[in-house]
């Protein structure tokens, strides 16, 4: 693997300090959500069913119209579509933190108010990839930038809400991650974005076959999305209940939270070697970093001492950040500007699909198989995956495009 190091250049325009502030402070509210999500659920008695129920609904809500997402960004502007989203997720955060304040909510409007969340940020997603190039001359150092304030974010997102739950109660931390989005609209609203082309001319159904066919012509992207349904169902969908139980059981409900603050520490550091280092064939690169992902899932799955926990979460975080700047920065600058959210749309929507699938069948198989066991698969399956990406020639013979 041939590696070239990165060349310092201006990043820091008025634009892009706008666009990260956006960006970070909506991260630290999502990534409290997973932790408050899995305490409510407990402390309301829905258990692992209902913690993958809840977090069920909001991922497939996103895949199912994420496309939808990217088609309306191409066609009017990504823009206003992520202020309208972020509006949205303002209201229906700040409507479950005030009925969790009330009273005991039932299930179903848990899982209401998710659906409506995983719609809204279907709508959000998609022009965050093409807002990057508008933002930023460099997309690489950029990715990398926003990977290290995105793990800064999962470090202090999940360790906040563990802190906040143990301390008062999940109302709280649903009423934070409501202030979040309105920071996050109020950044959007303050860019200067360059002149932007945008297809109206073509039909909605048109467009989603452009994209489609944008998408299906480049194997190496779908040959990633077909790994990623695997690691969907048995790793990504299934370790947030599964690792929320198992962890909270051993060691108490604060301590999921400081796990996944450990993951965030990680892809601090991960992000931080993806700004200076290079591949010249950037997937390869990014799967080999892939082979320290399962040491999220199998620490879960043992549940050593808390601090052997949490470094298991923080050497797998290191790998999935520098993964996805590889990952993100390929996307950005192998697919034409003009078609980049709607090719975004079905490369985000093909990557989750499986998630929900996963995250709701967790509880069930869990009763069946056992917790742990359930776990030690995810282990084994992200492994597989890890070296899926390593042997299939179109991922890690593509080469880099400097943009």
């Amino acid at each position: 693997m041939s590696l070239s190091v990165a060349l310092p250049s201006r990043l820091w325009t008025s634009n892009f300090g706008l666009y990260f502030v956006a960006r970070v402070v909506s991260q630290v509210g999502d990534t409290m959500i997973p932790v408050a999500t899995a305490v409510a659920m407990f402390s309301l008695g829905y258990g692992v069913s209902g913690i993958g129920f809840a977090l069920g609904a909001w991922m497939g809500a996103f895949a199912l119209f994420v496309v939808f997402g990217g088609v309306f960004a191409d066609r009017f502007h990504p823009r206003p579509l992520m202020i309208g989203a972020d509006v949205a997720r303002f209201l229906v955060q700040g409507l479950l933190a005030i009925y969790l304040w009330l009273g005991h909510p039932p299930l179903w409007i848990m899982i209401v108010g998710a659906l409506v969340g995983g719609i809204a940020t279907a709508m959000f997603q998609p022009g965050t990839s093409s807002l990057v190039p508008q933002v930023a001359a460099d997309a690489q150092k950029a990715n990398g930038v926003l990977r290290v304030s995105e793990g800064f974010a999962t470090m202090a997102g999940p360790a906040l809400a563990g802190t906040l739950v143990a301390a008062t109660s999940p109302a709280w931390v649903f009423g934070m991650d409501a202030a979040t989005f309105a920071v996050s609209g109020i950044c959007m609203v303050a860019l200067r974005l360059p002149p932007f082309e945008v297809d109206r001319t073509a039909s909605t159904l048109t467009n989603l076959r452009t994209g489609w066919d944008e998408f299906r012509s480049r194997s190496w992207l779908w040959g990633v999305i077909l790994i990623w349904w695997v690691l969907g169902v048995f790793v990504w969908g299934p370790i947030t209940p599964l690792g929320a139980a198992s962890i909270i059981e051993a060691h108490g409900k604060a301590a999921f939270g400081y796990a996944e603050g450990a993951f965030g520490a990680g892809c601090v550091v991960g992000g931080l070697i993806a700004i200076r280092i290079r591949p010249a064939r950037p997937l390869l690169g990014g799967g080999i970093a892939m082979l320290l992902f399962p040491l999220m899932p199998l620490a879960a799955a043992l549940v050593p001492a808390l601090p052997l926990v949490m470094l298991g979460y923080a050497v797998s975080g290191i790998g999935w950040a520098f993964w996805g700047v590889q990952w993100s920065t390929t996307v950005q600058t192998q697919i034409p500007e003009d078609r980049l959210n709607r090719v975004a749309a079905y490369q985000v929507a093909g990557s989750i699909l499986a998630v929900p699938l996963g995250q709701v069948i967790a509880g069930p198989a869990s009763s069946l198989v056992g917790l742990h066991r359930l776990l030690l698969v995810a282990t084994v399956a992200a492994l597989g995956c890890a070296i899926a990406l390593l042997a299939s020639t179109p991922i890690r013979g593509l080469r880099r495009i400097p943009k």
